[in-house]
């Protein structure tokens, strides 16, 4: 960071309140192995505005949301072409039925030969509550990653807001969520595990986070040890003025778009039926909704649009005596620690090592 960028951000001039033509690949603060990965697939210039605002059709909404997670796979393999193998886990699939007949997939990776029981992470994977699914490449592998450090890895398949997978707007995600994870603590001699850490990047840190407030509320906290979420994508449209939330605009644009955000949240939470409902949106969440809660882990990522969200929940979690760690990943974008493996091998590992950690640690 040059002298003239750091006064900028001591004076809350930072990303585009500072210049609002700056790009992620302009910004001094970003990290320069992240802009050299995202320049061949443009991410590192502003992301464009949705063909949709929150207000269009339902119809229309669903049809930005199909496009968007058509292409989201093959992105996610151009940044991490030419990996090797994760070697030396096994993976295999239950089908658990939900509480109305429908069939929920849990994809268990192990460590080979090892001996239990080991602490699971139980891993609810990103897409603003609306795309992609458990079964794709990327989070197969990084399910494969997290189990090669002696975890056991149960990736939940719920309902999405729309796509593939869609469309089945809050609560369905998050009580498919539940019913996996109540089917993994009740097989947990089973499966090999000793406890079980919620975790989930953005969209399924939003679901993690829900998923334990829920678990307050309904008598089954006893199956979480703790929670570990990255990037937290909370708000909703309640963020839409982004008052207290300056990183909103500071760093729209920056991989993510301000207004496709508020998209995922209409699809998710149709007309803010559930603004107010912690579970739906976790940054609602009252100090008697928190009290009590396990041990909690809050990452945020500095040239992120959804930093000060989960800056504002971590400081929330303190505030309800939750045992809670933070920290944030200088010069990344949204779940860049994850998404841009190749690129940043460190940063992966480190991020890696901090989720394992966390689950040994409470075992």
């Amino acid at each position: 960071m040059t002298a003239e960028s750091a006064t900028e951000f001591r004076n809350g001039a930072a990303g585009r309140l500072g210049a609002s033509e700056r790009s992620l690949k302009t910004d001094p603060r970003t990290h320069p192995g992240l802009v050299a990965a995202l320049a061949p697939v443009g991410l590192g210039d502003l992301s464009s505005a949705p063909s949709v605002s929150f207000r269009s059709p339902r119809a229309e909404l669903l049809e930005f949301a199909a496009a968007v997670e058509s292409g989201s796979e093959p992105l996610f393999e151009a940044l991490n072409a030419g990996l090797p193998e994760v070697e030396g886990v096994a993976s295999e699939t239950h089908t658990v039925t939900g509480p109305d007949g429908h069939e929920i997939k849990l994809y268990v990776t192990r460590p080979e030969g090892v001996q239990g029981p080991l602490p699971a992470v139980y891993y609810i994977h990103g897409g603003g509550m609306v795309i992609s699914e458990a079964a794709g490449a990327g989070y197969d592998r990084w399910r494969r990653e997290l189990a090669a450090t002696g975890l056991v890895v149960i990736g939940v398949e719920f309902r999405n807001g729309a796509g593939k997978l869609g469309p089945h707007p809050y609560p369905a995600g998050l009580e498919d969520c539940a019913t996996g994870l109540r089917w993994a603590a009740a097989h947990a001699t089973e499966l090999g595990v000793s406890n079980i850490v919620v975790s989930g990047e953005s969209g399924g840190a939003n679901l993690a986070l829900a998923l334990a407030i829920k678990a307050k509320r309904e008598g089954f906290l006893s199956t979480i040890s703790g929670v570990y979420a990255q990037c937290p994508y909370i708000y909703g449209k309640w963020a839409l003025d982004g008052e207290g939330l300056p990183s909103l605009a500071e760093n729209d644009g920056y991989v993510l778009n301000r207004d496709t955000m508020q998209v995922l949240a209409e699809i998710y939470d149709p007309g803010s039926a559930n603004i107010d409902e912690a579970t739906c949106w976790p940054s609602r969440a009252t100090t008697a909704d928190l009290e009590g809660l396990p041990p909690h882990v809050i990452t945020v990522n500095e040239v992120d649009p959804l930093r000060d969200e989960g800056l504002d929940y971590y400081r929330k979690l303190l505030a309800a005596g939750v045992p809670t760690a933070g920290w944030m990943n200088m010069g990344l974008s949204h779940i860049a620690e994850t998404l841009v493996r190749a690129a940043l091998p460190d940063v992966y590992a480190a991020n890696v090592r901090g989720i394992s950690g966390f689950a040994h640690s409470l075992r």
